[in-house]
């Protein structure tokens, strides 16, 4: 008997300790990757661009504070299949706050899914950031002339497309 329960003790204490070797391994290897969760860099308005949205603020900045650096945020490289061509079910009017950058204007789109924030330069464009409603989750394609961002909650889906191949960004939101 008390050689059946040092056996599985063993067995335990080994068991454990693979498992918690192979968590330790993964997570390390998942830290950093586009599977952490999204990180909304806040947008300032100035005086020369209010923002749209009612009368508060996007984000609050104290005079004479520096202004949050931006990182490249992380996304996989898929190109999605090619999907039929559909009509828009908007075109939005920059209904986001518009901010001069040295690159370009930073403009965000206020979807029914979330919220994408594009710096939009005269050629090309940069996702600056996409943040999922609550209860949506989030897709993000990126190649060298569009990018898109898909919102998904349940059988409701929202896309934003911006595309600079054909000249400047245009940035286009489709619900289906």
């Amino acid at each position: 008997m008390r050689r059946g329960l040092v056996h599985v003790l063993a067995w335990l204490l080994a068991t454990g300790a693979a498992v918690t070797l192979s968590w330790w391994g993964v997570h390390t290897v998942m830290a950093g990757t586009a599977y952490d969760p999204p990180r909304a860099l806040p947008i300032t308005a100035t005086d020369d661009a209010p923002t749209t949205q009612g009368s508060k603020p996007l984000a609050s900045s104290a005079p004479g504070s520096p202004s949050p650096s931006r990182t490249p945020s992380k996304s996989p490289s898929a190109t999605p299949a090619p999907t039929p061509s559909r009509t828009p079910a908007s075109t939005p009017s920059p209904s986001a706050t518009a901010t001069a950058t040295a690159s370009g204007q930073v403009k965000a789109y206020d979807t029914d899914g979330g919220r994408a924030v594009f710096d939009l330069g005269d050629t090309s464009a940069t996702l600056v950031s996409a943040t999922p409603g609550t209860g949506w989750s989030m897709q993000v394609w990126k190649t060298e002339t569009w990018i898109r961002i898909q919102f998904s909650k349940s059988t409701d889906r929202v896309s934003v497309f911006c595309t600079w191949h054909d000249g400047p960004p245009q940035v286009q939101v489709e619900t289906y």
